[in-house]
């Protein structure tokens, strides 16, 4: 998916929501345990409660890995059954020496490998441009590198001073040596809202992906007068607020209205910027 077809859904869609499917299989409803795949079951539910509302989906991995085998099956159908339309994330958190990563970007990238073509994979820059460059060596493919996140082990080296920048500052400014912002993102936690004006300063035309609205805490209404920018730039992402927003008969019921919600408060805050 181009720039511009992302943001031609979010104003279509008036929404920025991306929902992620960290599908725990401890959580499941249990009348879905009967089920021969109780994970796509309870997903394909998901998506067609929220497809209205959504213009992306992050399937975390790990919850798929946990599961082996049958949890890639999992995975392969839930992306598979996702509409063309919407923006696809491997939440992967990759990132490793070149060989390693061109072969992470394969697995998730092309399609004739593992079976997977998602538009996007998160990576970690930690080892730096070479871990990187794999993944951005796929046309049409983007990379969501980490940023500055949500959780508390943030503060152990992103925020760390180098110079007169933090570690999170200039990762970003090396960062966008190696790519435009047409393939390129950055995860920014919602709950690391003071930092999002200083972040646009750097990313002007970058899209950020914001984890950590609703259960984590993080403000909608600070994260999208901060981050908008006239193409959208922004995906803010709810995972549990949405997928166990009941865990009885009435899931898919609750899921929907919880990113209708979510989606009528975008719209306000996209009219801000119209």
């Amino acid at each position: 998916m181009t720039y511009s077809e992302l943001s031609e859904q979010i104003f279509q869609k008036q929404s920025y929501l991306c929902v992620g499917l960290d599908t725990d299989s401890r959580k499941l409803p249990p009348h879905l345990l009967t089920e021969a795949d109780p994970v796509f079951t309870f997903n394909k539910a998901i998506i067609d409660a929220t497809i209205d509302f959504a213009v992306a989906y992050k399937p975390n991995i790990a919850f798929y890995e946990a599961q082996g085998p049958r949890g890639w099956e999992s995975l392969q159908k839930t992306l598979d059954y996702i509409p063309k339309d919407c923006f696809t994330i491997a939440d992967a958190k990759r990132g490793d020496i070149g060989n390693t990563s061109d072969l992470y970007a394969r697995t998730f990238f092309d399609p004739t490998a593992a079976g997977l073509a998602f538009d996007s994979v998160t990576v970690a820059p930690y080892m730096g441009h070479d871990s990187v460059m794999p993944f951005l060596a796929y046309k049409g493919k983007w990379v969501i590198l980490l940023a500055l996140t949500s959780n508390v082990g943030s503060a152990d080296f992103q925020r760390q001073i180098i110079g007169d920048q933090e570690l999170f500052e200039m990762v970003i400014e090396t960062a966008k040596t190696w790519a435009g912002p047409d393939q390129l993102m950055f995860v920014v936690g919602a709950t690391q809202a003071n930092e999002l004006k200083r972040i646009r300063e750097l990313a002007p035309d970058n899209f950020l992906l914001v984890p950590g609205v609703g259960t984590q805490g993080g403000s909608l209404a600070d994260v999208s007068r901060l981050g908008l920018t006239k193409t959208g730039g922004l995906l803010v992402n709810a995972s549990r607020s949405i997928l166990y927003a009941s865990d009885g008969t009435d899931f898919a019921d609750r899921a929907r209205a919880e990113a209708k919600a979510l989606q009528l408060e975008m719209a306000h805050h996209l009219a801000t910027i119209s």
